[in-house]
């Protein structure tokens, strides 16, 4: 069997056909005509109506001409289609723009994560956003890094922690390679949410009052990591060397779950002895 290569414009077209084709003008409220309906669905006018835009854009669209809709476009043709939540996040895939909501981080945890990181005990792990705030988290972790609850929700943040919290900052043996890694990974969440109004204060105001943060920011290092070790200096139990997984639910794709292991015996043997202790 031959494999081809999406073509995007083609199936945009196709994509955009097939779902106009499939709604009932009935349940939009669309007044019913008399001249009979020669394919299914509504009709190409209907749908411009319905999204703003003019007849013949949506001709070209579903004819596959080679036009790339914007955001504000794709949106409005998402809400006129009856998307759902996954049909109209492949459809702002298709036409190769992000959608508008991606620009606002969750401010909360996702219930059913929040209890997932309950669940993971004792296994360390904490929920964060793409600004990397510290949403939700288990005992295990709170002991291992920080007491989260004893901290103001502006300073919840992994990146804020590493860089001015006085206890998280002598907690890394590898201190150097852990903010250069943390601050391009916030780089990384600049350039992917560029409309973040909340993330580019945070960072302007990092710049300004973190010397450290200025000259790695500096540098313009990116990188996303989904796994890798870290070795931390407990006070309470000494060395603990750790294993990092970083996963990234479907349905919420801005919060991602950090989960640490042990990395050897006697790490484990020092974490169960700070988590029962």
């Amino acid at each position: 069997m031959t494999t081809h290569t999406v073509d995007t414009t083609q199936e945009l077209a196709a994509f955009l056909r097939a779902r106009r084709e499939r709604l009932d003008p009935a349940d939009l409220g669309l007044p019913v005509r008399r001249q009979a309906r020669r394919t299914p669905g509504l009709r190409r006018e209907e749908v411009a109506e319905l999204a703003g835009v003019s007849v013949d854009y949506v001709v070209r669209l579903e004819q596959g001409r080679g036009l790339r809709p914007s955001a504000e476009v794709v949106e409005a043709l998402a809400r006129a289609l009856r998307l759902a939540p996954v049909e109209r996040a492949y459809l702002f895939n298709l036409a190769q723009q992000r959608p508008r909501g991606a620009e606002k981080a969750a401010s909360a945890a996702q219930p059913s994560l929040a209890r997932l990181v309950n669940d993971l005990s004792p296994l360390p792990a904490m929920l964060l956003n793409h600004r990397y705030d510290v949403l939700a988290w288990n005992p295990e972790m709170a002991r291992l890094l920080v007491d989260f609850t004893t901290l103001p929700p502006v300073q919840r943040n992994a990146i804020w922690l590493c860089l001015r919290h006085p206890q998280v900052r002598e907690l890394y043996a590898d201190r150097e390679r852990v903010v250069r890694e943390g601050v391009a990974q916030l780089r990384a969440a600049w350039a992917a949410y560029p409309g973040d109004q909340e993330l580019t204060e945070r960072i302007a105001e990092l710049l300004t009052c973190d010397e450290e943060f200025a000259r790695l920011w500096g540098e313009r290092e990116v990188t996303v990591p989904g796994r890798g070790d870290k070795v931390l200096r407990h006070p309470e139990v000494g060395t603990i060397a750790v294993r990092f997984e970083v996963l990234i639910p479907l349905q919420d794709p801005d919060q991602r779950l950090v989960i640490f292991r042990a990395a050897d015996g006697p790490s484990q043997a020092a974490l169960d002895r700070l988590c029962t202790g």
